[in-house]
């Protein structure tokens, strides 16, 4: 078991950290996949829920992280652009690696008690990965936005059930999270660059297109300063 978790380590500290975009809008798409009227619809609508609930719901859709790992990736997208507000951390991104065919709902601290990892989880299996597995995104992001609102609002149940042997749920979050630290710890010696700055791939653009703005032009967003601890659930299809 040491041996494993070692390699792991070292596995993931082994790869280049892609490049965290600074996002300007509520619904970005780095893939070109959806079309301008597929993002303006997706903002108007995560605009709308924020400013009646101040709830920040936000969604990325990239090409690939090339290896890297997705829970590190979507964390770090989340922090950077603090998504949900300083006082109660009521952020939530959804995060879609398109050619990995991989995805992960990040869950801010505030939020944690009424999205649980379970009810991630059963939200991006049964709502989203089936529309993904017939390449139709906008309806499976649409689908996953639906779901999420209202599990936020008590009014979606999972169909989730722990296994009751093995090491449990709660085993793979504690080493999950061991993990993330001792990466974490690799990845700022990665960093530093010759004049103490960040390296990003030698400027590389990881998603398919240039990760500097926003991908609608709808324009606006601005986190609020929302924290995260690492809850939410991944998937893929």
């Amino acid at each position: 078991m040491f041996y494993l978790f070692l390699f792991v380590i070292i596995y993931s500290a082994s790869f280049a950290q892609p490049e965290v975009p600074k996002l300007n809008n509520w619904a970005n798409d780095f893939t070109a996949t959806l079309s301008p009227q597929e993002l303006q619809q997706l903002n108007l609508r995560l605009k709308t829920y924020e400013d009646s609930t101040t709830n920040q719901l936000v969604s990325v859709m990239i090409a690939s992280l090339e290896g890297y790992p997705l829970e590190e990736y979507s964390y770090e997208v989340a922090e950077k652009n603090k998504i949900g507000t300083k006082e109660k951390s009521n952020g939530v991104l959804l995060l879609v690696v398109k050619n990995d065919r991989k995805m992960r709902i990040e869950v801010g601290y505030g939020l944690e008690g009424v999205l649980p990892d379970a009810l991630s989880n059963s939200i991006i299996r049964n709502e989203i990965a089936h529309y993904f597995k017939k390449n139709e995104y906008y309806a499976g992001i649409n689908s996953g936005i639906d779901a999420i609102i209202a599990a936020i609002g008590g009014e979606y149940k999972s169909d989730f059930k722990e296994n009751p042997e093995g090491i449990g749920v709660s085993g793979i979050v504690i080493l999950f999270f061991i993990i993330f630290i001792i990466f974490s710890f690799f990845n700022k010696s990665r960093r530093i660059g010759r004049s103490g700055g960040y390296i990003y791939n030698g400027g590389r653009s990881w998603g398919g297109g240039s990760l500097d703005g926003g991908s609608s032009g709808f324009g606006g967003f601005s986190g609020g300063g929302g924290s995260f601890g690492g809850g939410g659930s991944s998937g893929s299809w």
